[in-house]
């Protein structure tokens, strides 16, 4: 059998498998939601359910990996175990589960693979290309101008602005307005961090990466059976990706599930992932995105294979 390699990615809200063969040619694509990051916010801990709930599916991952003959593989583990106090605990076992190399990103090595993920086959553009991930637990920036990459992990992710400013449910106008100041409290810290991105306003290429953005392609499509394809690379303007933030956040989650195109298990946390990327796309001066479903899996893969 051909050798294959899988890259695992244990993030927030999904626990997601890539296997490619020696040639770097998707051979199998998963996503399970397992949110990992429950309640990591306000207690600094992994719980046994959100640990237990995510190794089952590793577990069953495994197996894939078995039958496609997989004979290298990392799996990564991102900013709820980066801020978890039980981080090790947790990644030894998904270490024995995946039986792969297993370890903590920092939010710098999650933005680059990121970036070296979702950039990977871009058709050129004059504009520097700055991609945005936003995760269950963190939102990830990052741009290569010339040739030095520029990036920053910001503490803002559907799951965790869910759980400290919005709330699962309608959105009140008080939770709308905790949630807008953290999110730009953290934009503010990024710029400090990272002054290059000043220089960026109005002349980017963005591309958007990860769960909330692929959800909100598929909900102005109305694609009720999810289609990579039609997904990848689809264009969305600042004004779609803000009449869905307000449209999600004046429903109940039962109402944004029974939408087409919504993911079980995103109706209660995406209207979140899309006040953040409002912002972003605002305070860079974008008025519209690339959807890429390639990502920091396709990253993993790619550095495991030397290409």
């Amino acid at each position: 059998m051909p050798e294959a390699v899988a890259a695992l990615d244990c993030g927030s809200n999904s626990t997601r498998l890539l296997i490619v063969d020696a040639a770097n040619t998707t051979l199998r694509r998963e996503m399970r939601i397992t949110r990992l990051s429950q309640g990591v916010d306000a207690s600094g801990t992994l719980t046994a359910e959100a640990m237990q709930r995510t190794y089952d599916v590793l577990g069953a991952y495994r197996t894939m990996m078995d039958e496609a003959g997989v004979t290298r593989g990392l799996l990564v583990a991102t900013s709820a175990v980066r801020d978890a106090s039980n981080g090790q605990l947790f990644l030894a076992e998904a270490r024995r589960i995946a039986d792969v190399e297993a370890r903590i990103l920092t939010g710098s090595e999650e933005a680059a693979l990121s970036y070296a993920g979702a950039t990977a086959g871009l058709a050129p553009d004059p504009r520097p290309t700055l991609i945005v991930d936003v995760g269950g637990g963190s939102t990830e920036l990052a741009v290569r101008l010339d040739g030095v990459m520029y990036s920053c992990s910001m503490q803002l992710g559907c799951v965790r602005v869910t759980e400290r400013a919005l709330g699962r449910g309608v959105v009140e106008p008080a939770s709308d307005a905790a949630a807008r100041a953290m999110i730009g409290a953290e934009l503010d810290r990024a710029w400090r961090q990272v002054p290059p991105f000043a220089s960026l306003v109005g002349h980017v290429r963005m591309v958007g990466l990860a769960g909330s953005v692929s959800t909100l392609a598929q909900l102005d499509a109305g694609f009720s059976v999810y289609d990579r394809d039609a997904v990848h690379l689809r264009r969305l303007s600042r004004d779609v990706v803000e009449t869905w933030r307000d449209r999600l956040a004046g429903e109940p989650p039962e109402a944004r599930l029974a939408r087409p195109g919504m993911v079980a298990g995103r109706e209660d946390v995406l209207h979140a992932g899309l006040y953040v990327l409002s912002a972003v796309m605002e305070r860079f001066g974008v008025d519209e995105l690339l959807c890429s479903e390639n990502d920091i899996l396709d990253g993993i893969a790619a550095s495991i294979l030397g290409v």
